[in-house]
């Protein structure tokens, strides 16, 4: 049977891919890889140009991509043993051929001959960009090192995507490996019906009576918000925040702490190699902060600033929640006392909210916001090969022209990983012939699915995180940029990849997109005012908490990889100390499951939301001034920020923007962390 990955395709075969085929495509797509970069090199031009140099590779890197992308894809969101295994047996491959690619003297020494060539000058701001980060990461690839040291560099590169690997799939197995069979309907006081539903539904699938709790999210936020039952909290709790760790339920099953502890050794071993003083210097060599006491000063100033707020937040909630009975709140008790005191102030639940959110609303609502700012159509495409009922295929108009197209996969279910992200399945680049190649996206999210006969209705919670994805999505479908390493997502200093993202979420709370947005289920009929604004109301309660919560994990983080004599357990208890205003259970074991940076990439990174976050406050503050759905501003947006790519440093596009550097004034008005909003 022919490889399906071994083919070119417009979109992905999904159904196609089998297990089997994984390992052999990639295998033969490397060797034929290494073959072609030795011909390329073996007569060199008397000088290198682009199309002599970067355009052949662009080929090579584009058929391997093309290969991996969907495998990486299917391994997230349809997670199978065979699959899985098919896919870790490919981690040192592909690594191993990274690590030769970026500690490639010959490849090296022609990056550099064109860069210092009278041909470069001639280059647009792009190529040059594209080549300068380039030769940034030869260096940062060991190039310069002693052939001993470069080795060892390359075991560390693949021993670290093994573990990154191993990480992710034990909290995935850890996650699935808990649920609670409930009959007793009691037990279950207070979820909403959707909630209920949908641990029936679950509990049908397993072929049980009853209510099956599972620690998926929607299952677990629910127990978490609505139980009425503080011994099952507690329980749900605890198996939710020691999955894969030495505590709670299934203790010592898929612990991931000797797993933190050797990948924190390991990068602190590169960062050395590599002439760092740790690995948060290493990480920041590719960032737009410019050093650690930056960062640090930055994430400790935003603490400053908020810790008044979360602790009158704090404060607030524990005497709401005493003149309920509850004099010793717990980490358990804590979301559904918020939820409690969010209905006795606002009278609004997120409950509430969810029969204006249909999926099909919510979506139409999200495109017309995004062809009122920025000019573009966008329209749902049928038939196409999918890997699960759930998937569904867009596609990107500009005129009557296609640009881009995107795949959305929305709901929780098993043998998906957990949360929310967008990844780039195609880029947009100029082929040899002259023809551009459309840039294709996956946005994945893991929400609350359809119940019955009625659609998937969303919280105002999912539309936000669903419209940060799509802000992803438009980053990279609505590039500009020809040259696969600088569009769409690509080459953006990931400090600064959060911008369009966390700038779309402003959307989701200004009435007048809103309407766009909302329509209840059965009846068509807008948000009604008096909930439009009890929402709009509730929109900063408890905001001094959760902006804390945000920069304990970003100090966590930062400090974790900023030192090496430490522990992660002995780091995150300094940082709570320091921060915390509500320190969670000793057997809470948050850092076995902090997925984003022990198994993305977010390591010595997570600050960038906070980062980034100032940025897109700032920018939105913009369309405040000139209007929300102000098209030339949108069209501004669209051609300074999202059209750029990496295609230049991202304090150049924010001014070119803005008109000027950020301020994090916004960030904390939109907060609703300033005296004169707690006044």
């Amino acid at each position: 049977m022919s490889n399906p990955l071994l083919h070119a395709y417009d979109l992905p075969p999904f159904s196609q891919i089998k297990p089997e085929q994984v390992k052999p495509a990639i295998e033969q797509i490397i060797a034929d890889s290494r073959a072609q970069l030795e011909k390329l090199l073996g007569n060199p031009p008397a000088q290198w140009s682009w199309s002599t140099l970067v355009e052949p590779l662009d080929e090579i890197g584009e058929r391997l991509s093309q290969a991996w992308s969907p495998v990486g894809h299917l391994n997230a969101v349809m997670n199978s043993p065979e699959l899985r295994d098919a896919y870790n047996s490919c981690l040192p491959l592909l690594s191993q051929f990274s690590t030769e690619m970026g500690q490639n003297q010959q490849l090296y020494a022609a990056y550099q001959q064109l860069a210092d060539s009278d041909a470069y000058a001639e280059l647009d701001a792009a190529q040059q960009t594209i080549i300068q980060h380039a030769l940034r990461d030869f260096r940062l690839s060991g190039i310069a090192l002693p052939e001993e040291q470069q080795q060892r560099y390359g075991e560390l590169k693949m021993r670290l995507s093994e573990l990154q690997s191993r990480f992710s799939n034990q909290l995935m197995d850890a996650t699935q490996a808990w649920s609670k069979h409930i009959t007793d309907a009691s037990q279950l006081d207070g979820l909403p019906e959707s909630a209920l539903a949908q641990a029936r539904q679950a509990a049908e699938a397993r072929e049980l009576d009853g209510w099956l709790i599972t620690l998926e999210f929607p299952s677990y936020y629910a127990v978490m918000t609505y139980a009425n039952d503080r011994a099952l909290r507690e329980e749900v709790y605890t198996a939710y925040c020691t999955r894969a760790s030495d505590q709670g339920p299934q203790a010592g099953q898929n612990d991931n702490g000797p797993l933190i502890a050797e990948i924190l050794e390991l990068r602190q071993e590169l960062a050395s190699l590599l002439g760092y003083a740790n690995y948060a210097e290493l990480s920041l060599a590719t960032k737009m902060a410019e050093s650690t006491d930056q960062v640090l000063g930055f994430l400790r100033d935003l603490a400053q600033r908020s810790r008044p707020y979360a602790e009158a937040d704090l404060q607030a909630l524990r005497e709401f929640a005493a003149s309920r009975g509850c004099s010793d709140l717990q980490s358990w008790d804590s979301g559904y006392y918020a939820e409690q005191l969010r209905q006795h102030r606002y009278a609004i639940s997120q409950e509430e909210l969810r029969p204006w959110f249909p999926v099909d609303k919510v979506l139409q609502g999200m495109f017309d916001t995004a062809r009122r700012l920025f000019g573009i159509e966008l329209r749902e495409v049928a038939e196409f090969d999918r890997w699960h009922a759930d998937a569904r295929l867009f596609e990107v108009l500009e005129g009557d022209q296609v640009i881009g197209r995107f795949f959305l996969d929305l709901y929780a279910r098993s043998n998906k990983r957990g949360g929310a992200w967008m990844d780039g399945a195609r880029d947009r680049r100029r082929l040899p012939g002259g023809e551009i190649q459309r840039p294709v996206a996956y946005l994945v999210g893991n929400f609350t699915p359809a119940i019955g006969d009625q659609p998937a209705l969303l919280t105002h919670d999912e539309v936000t995180t669903l419209f940060h994805e799509f802000g992803h999505g438009l980053h990279h479908l609505l590039t500009r940029v020809d040259y696969p390493a600088a569009s769409g997502i690509n080459g953006v200093a990931w400090d600064a990849v959060e911008l369009p993202s966390q700038f779309m979420e402003n959307w989701c709370w200004e009435p007048e997109s809103l309407a766009l947005i909302s329509g209840h289920h059965e009846t068509g009929e807008p948000l009604p005012a008096d909930l439009l604004q009890r929402m709009l109301a509730a929109k900063n309660f408890q905001s001094g908490l959760g902006m804390l919560r945000q920069i304990e994990f970003s100090l966590f983080d930062f400090e974790l990889h900023a030192q090496s004599d430490r522990s992660a357990r002995e780091v995150l208890q300094a940082v709570r100390e320091e921060v915390s205003v509500m320190p969670p259970p000793a057997f809470n074991r948050f850092e076995n499951g902090f997925a984003h940076i022990f198994a993305g990439g977010y390591a010595a990174g997570y600050y960038s939301y906070k980062w980034a976050e100032v940025l897109s406050a700032d920018a939105f503050s913009r369309f405040e001034e000139e209007g929300i759905f102000n098209a030339g501003t949108g069209q501004s947006f669209r051609d300074n920020i999202l059209a750029r790519g990496g295609s230049r440093e991202p304090m150049e596009l924010f001014v070119a923007f803005r008109g000027r550097e950020p301020s994090v004034d916004a960030l904390l008005r939109h907060s609703g962390l300033t005296e004169e909003q707690a006044a």
